[in-house]
């Protein structure tokens, strides 16, 4: 919009009865006329006609073509052509290459002009501190073209999230799918270059493409300056041959506790409109700011409203003229210039295998989408993790904490839970766990629940803290809230305390006891838990796994172990032994009963068998962590067969449609009180095995193993 505000006054005022001298009109300069350039021309010609502006120069080694401009515009081949003339610019917008901006702001600064810069501002913190050093010695002032935050949405939404209407803030995410093809990276020397002759860069999806993404993410995270930023992590790749990155994962802290996730490419299969979404604990609120638009979903239902904007140049303007501040000052850009610098000095990306891209188009029009790039991007921002975090068969190779294996062969990855978001209740689980044909049988993280880790322990009711993750079930709500009542589970030490380590019992297998502590959101400690993995080869396509865990009150009082069954939801007994499967084609589930979810969900049995055919990963967006462990991530078909210790009367928990899950209910419909010196102590044994079993392989099997009861 065009400000409204009293011209400046002259020096002299008129004497009685003298006509006013009209305030002088601002005197702007244009340095680069072609690319974004050309939108600048368009608006300075939209602000001249309102008698706003008097563009009085441009400078560019390729002029505008005739008839573009005035005759009164001078036309120079460079700023410092423009700034030896007398065309005196009062202020000089820059719409040129990345690695000119610093320079250049640096000329019209000492030119006593303001300075309207094109993002990113810079290409590199040292640049940043000193083009920012300049203007504060100078008086001048710098705006920098993040338009977004020109948006009159981002103050709507900011009441909105003050006043409660999405409950507590639980985190950040900005998410960007665009598509670009193999001209957009012709159209200059340094289009998707990190440097360029030596000289910094850093274009890519983050700092250029989708850096409005970014920006905005910052901007309502509440991080602006340098200050604001605790730490940035980096996940970078490329489907392009280019130097820069076209598909990552940005994670930046901010110093007031806050986390925002942004997950960004330019090899989407279709071009969507970039967004920033605010998660709370009642709804989300996301800003789609290439629109304007904001969606605002909580229990009421979904609103949508639309905003204007302020043009960013008339702000810069409107600042010099009555003093409003600037919506985008240089000094707010420190910490996008943080997530810029975090960047650039990381390793280059990693490139995007072959395999898991499709070209499409031909020539300079030809483009590559990266497969399942849709649901990875979703599943990342709601998980607040990393390609790698995830383990996209792609991505680079997080080594778990430990390695099991049978005969030689890699099963199972210990993970210990520390890359794991506070609202999911970090705690150790085993992913990815394998045949020994190499078929993972274990999904974490994923889309539908991303709390769900592989193959571990979880409760969602101890004492009222929440170890299982996600929203909590309450008999007072009668439904799932968010709470901010979630624990973590944390290793204490390896080995039965008083005792030596068992160590790997044979060649064939191994041992693994570890005690645990079950701390709740304020750190404290609520249980110890002692925990025992072992495994061991059954036959040559055939291994078992073992976990035995006891559970105690840290301290000298009771603790009730609880589910949702037990707070109030019918058949919601889950809690205890989880294991999360990955999807999976012609699932069958049965025990010596019956079959089915309906039939075996909430029995009691000897033993549940699950199989089906398993895929190698995320060709189609699903997550194949093979290699997290050097765990092989082939296609077929598999059985797990899970038994319960002979005495056990706990039903099995068992979706199948919803999701692929099975767990050994702790608490069905009551808890289950662990008191000192008496332990809520638990065995399960899964056998795992590559093909079919029938129910005759399986009564032999665990027969012959003494699993039988």
């Amino acid at each position: 919009m065009i400000p409204h505000h009293a011209p400046t006054a002259p020096a002299n005022p008129p004497a009685a009865g003298e006509s006013p001298v009209p305030a002088a009109l601002p005197r702007v300069a244009l340095v680069g006329v072609h690319g974004f350039g050309e939108r600048h021309l368009s608006n300075l010609a939209r602000l001249a006609a309102a008698g706003v502006l008097d563009l009085v120069a441009v400078a560019d080694p390729h002029p505008p073509e005739a008839g573009t401009l005035g005759n009164s515009v001078g036309v120079f081949d460079s700023l410092d052509q423009l700034l030896a003339s007398e065309s005196a610019p009062d202020v000089i917008i820059l719409a040129t290459p990345i690695q000119t901006h610093a320079p250049l702001a640096l000329a019209a600064l000492a030119a006593g002009a303001d300075v309207y810069v094109e993002k990113p501002p810079v290409a590199s913190m040292a640049q940043f501190q000193e083009v920012l050093a300049a203007a504060e010695a100078s008086g001048r002032r710098v705006q920098v073209g993040f338009q977004s935050l020109g948006s009159l949405a981002l103050p709507a939404m900011r009441a909105s999230i003050e006043s409660g209407d999405i409950g507590d803030v639980l985190g950040l995410s900005a998410t960007g799918m665009w598509l670009r093809t193999k001209g957009y990276f012709k159209r200059s020397r340094w289009a998707g270059k990190r440097s360029l002759d030596g000289t910094d860069v850093v274009d890519g999806v983050a700092t250029n493409a989708l850096a409005h993404a970014v920006a905005t993410g910052l901007h309502m995270a509440g991080a602006h300056t340098i200050a604001d930023v605790a730490s940035v992590e980096t996940d970078l790749y490329r489907a392009h041959n280019t130097q820069s990155d076209d598909t990552s994962v940005i994670r930046v802290r901010t110093a007031a506790g806050q986390t925002l996730l942004c997950a960004l490419t330019l090899c989407a299969p279709e071009q969507q409109h970039p967004s920033v979404t605010v998660h709370g604990t009642r709804g989300d609120i996301t800003f789609y700011y290439t629109q304007d638009d904001v969606r605002t979903t909580t229990p009421a239902g979904e609103r949508r409203e639309t905003f204007g904007r302020t043009d960013l140049l008339e702000n810069l303007l409107a600042a010099r003229t009555a003093g409003e501040p600037l919506l985008c000052a240089l000094a707010d850009t420190g910490a996008f210039t943080a997530v810029l610098e975090a960047i650039r000095t990381a390793p280059d990306p990693l490139e995007i295998s072959p395999d898991y891209t499709t070209w499409h188009g031909d020539g300079d029009n030809a483009h590559p989408v990266v497969n399942g790039i849709p649901e990875l991007i979703a599943r990342a921002a709601k998980a607040q993790a990393t390609f790698a975090e995830l383990s996209v068969p792609w991505a680079r190779s997080l080594p778990p904490a430990r390695t099991f294996a049978v005969d030689g062969k890699p099963v199972a990855g210990y993970q210990d839970g520390s890359r794991i978001r506070a609202s999911c209740s970090p705690r150790p689980y085993l992913h990815p766990v394998s045949t020994l044909g190499g078929t993972v049988v274990t999904d974490h993280q994923p889309l539908d629940h991303v709390w769900h880790l592989g193959a571990g322990v979880a409760l969602q009711d101890v004492a009222g803290v929440n170890f299982w993750g996600g929203r909590t079930y309450t008999r007072e709500a009668g439904g799932y809230v968010w709470r901010p009542d979630h624990g973590s589970i944390v290793r204490t030490g390896e080995g039965i305390p008083g005792e030596p380590s068992q160590g790997d019992p044979s060649p064939g297998g191994g041992e693994l006891t570890e005690s645990l502590s079950w701390n709740g959101p304020d750190g404290a400690p609520l249980l110890t838990e002692q925990r025992t993995w072992t495994w061991a080869g059954v036959g040559p396509s055939l291994w078992r796994l073992t976990l035995d865990f006891a559970l105690s009150p840290a301290g000298n009082r009771p603790v009730s172990l609880g589910s949702p069954g037990s707070n109030g939801r019918e058949g919601g007994g889950y809690g205890g032994f989880f294991w999360r499967l990955p999807a999976c084609s012609g699932a069958r589930v049965w025990t010596p009963a019956g079959a089915g979810e309906a039939e075996v969900h909430g029995s009691v049995t000897p033993w549940l068998a699950w199989s089906g055919s398993f895929t190698a990963g995320p060709a189609e967006g699903g997550s194949d962590p093979g290699s997290a462990a050097g765990v092989g991530t082939v296609a077929g078909a598999a059985t797990l067969v899970f038994v319960p210790a002979a005495d056990s009367t706990d039903p099995w928990f068992v979706r199948v449609d919803g999701y692929p899950g099975v767990g050994q209910s702790l608490a069905w419909d009551e808890p289950v009180i662990a008191r000192p010196g008496a332990p809520v102590h638990r065995t399960v044994s899964v056998y795992i095995a590559d093909g079919i079993l029938s129910t005759e392989d399986i009564q032999t099997l665990t027969t012959s193993q003494g699993d039988d009861s």
